[in-house]
């Protein structure tokens, strides 16, 4: 798995304009199971917006942040985003009660 975490400065937003505006944009994120994003979880807080992004794989993820997403991004939150990309190779999933190891059960 990889990890894109992206940062966005930008105003901390009221819970449910937060919660408008992920669902307004989930569609695109939905259509982007069948390029690699496995899940996005959006963040809203006094550092920012963005979200985490976990991709399949480095390169889907990195077809995704194309500069011409990054001006699109700027233009739409008039600042400009940051990504920070991350291996993933072990996930501790309290959930089921489960650690993964590069997406295997251990």
């Amino acid at each position: 798995m990889f990890i894109a975490i992206v940062q966005i400065p930008m105003a901390k937003r009221p819970r449910d304009a937060a919660v408008e505006a992920a669902a307004k944009s989930a569609p695109t994120y939905t259509a982007l199971g069948a390029k690699g994003l496995l899940k996005k979880y959006y963040l809203n807080g006094e550092a920012g917006g963005g979200g985490v992004y976990l991709w399949d794989s480095e390169a889907a993820a990195r077809a995704w942040y194309t500069p011409d997403w990054e001006k699109r991004m700027e233009a739409a939150f008039g600042a400009r985003p940051t990504v920070t990309y991350y291996d993933n190779h072990v996930v501790v999933d309290n959930e089921t009660g489960k650690v993964h190891v590069d997406g295997q059960n251990t």
